[in-house]
């Protein structure tokens, strides 16, 4: 037989519980409607702060507007008798003046240029053929990376390196006429540097790789074709940065595919090094041009430049960046 007095006990404890879970619903329901209170009363007053402010800045934007178009009439009013243009003041073009800065009719670079190590590629006796690699044992990001760059640059391999030291995979480059050889070191199985060695003598660049997106990061991409690209190379002023850019150049064929509209670009600023990869498109009859990227997209910064190929340990260097002591201001650039 059931003992009455614990179904009674029974009933009692389902009756406390039932209340105790009310209540709980009715101060959650409540906290919940503060919040909204608290919301709402702080919301109305900025609503219309916000308002008046989006109205300003509509009126000053339409505006300058305004005067933009009264001095470009003005301009076109007077022709030529019309005040130049100001130049804004950048950083860019206040740099510290650099006496390796290479004017255009340089004689004496321009007969560097025609005995220096790259001349047989710019004398087209010789076709571009790239191999690519990575440090010792590298993980996917670093090899994904390696398969965006062969996208991007015609004639390229991928050589898979497991232990090979690079002075023994320089010398079998060399021998399976390779002109170009890059290696791709990673940190924390992400790639954080490439090698940049020209072959067979040389020179090799070491850079240090920034703010890497991939390809299917990006957020209006397109699919790369193999069209051989054109290649842009900006701001490069120096010996330092005109020697830089002979070596990115000469990853690349002479002859591009205009019909690919692929473009490959290497935008040197305050000595950081843009890499973009985009496909151009001409809109209104040639007038107007639009860009869909392509991927990659990475940012370079050269640390050494190393006469001859790879020896880390009797190498002779050219160039080593040492930042305390030679990023003494903000105005003074090396590229």
């Amino acid at each position: 037989m059931k003992c009455p007095c614990s179904e009674e006990l029974k009933e009692e404890e389902e009756g406390s519980q039932n209340i105790g879970e009310a209540s709980a619903s009715v101060t959650l329901s409540s906290n919940s409607l503060n919040r909204n209170l608290n919301h709402l009363y702080k919301t109305f007053p900025n609503s219309a702060k916000n308002e008046r402010g989006k109205k300003l800045r509509l009126e000053k934007a339409s505006a300058k507007r305004e005067r933009q178009k009264m001095r470009l009439k003005l301009r076109e009013k007077l022709g030529e008798k019309a005040v130049p243009k100001e130049e804004p003041r950048t950083i860019e073009n206040t740099r510290e003046h650099d006496v390796t800065v290479i004017e255009d009719d340089d004689l004496e670079v321009q007969h560097d240029e025609a005995t220096d190590e790259m001349n047989a590629y710019f004398s087209d006796e010789i076709p571009p053929k790239i191999l690519i690699t990575t440090s010792p044992y590298a993980k996917v990001n670093t090899f994904k990376f390696c398969y965006e760059l062969q996208k991007c640059i015609p004639n390229a391999d991928i050589f898979t390196r497991k232990g090979i030291p690079l002075k023994k995979v320089v010398k079998q480059a060399k021998s399976k006429e390779y002109t170009d050889l890059i290696v791709v070191h990673e940190d924390r199985k992400t790639p954080n540097g490439i090698v940049l060695c020209h072959l067979p003598d040389g020179p090799t660049a070491f850079f240090k790789i920034n703010s890497l997106t991939f390809t299917k990061n990006l957020k209006k991409k397109g699919e790369s074709t193999t069209h051989y690209p054109e290649l842009i190379l900006k701001n490069f002023n120096t010996r330092l940065g005109h020697t830089i850019a002979r070596m990115f150049a000469c990853l690349f064929p002479q002859k591009p595919m205009y019909s690919g509209r692929r473009v490959v670009t290497f935008h040197n600023q305050r000595d950081y090094i843009f890499f973009r990869h985009h496909r151009y498109e001409f809109k209104r009859e040639g007038e107007k041009a639009a860009l869909l990227e392509l991927g990659p997209r990475f940012t370079l910064r050269l640390k050494w430049l190393q006469k001859g190929t790879f020896n880390s340990r009797y190498g002779e260097y050219e160039w080593v960046l040492k930042r305390h002591e030679m990023e003494t201001s903000r105005r003074r650039f090396f590229l």
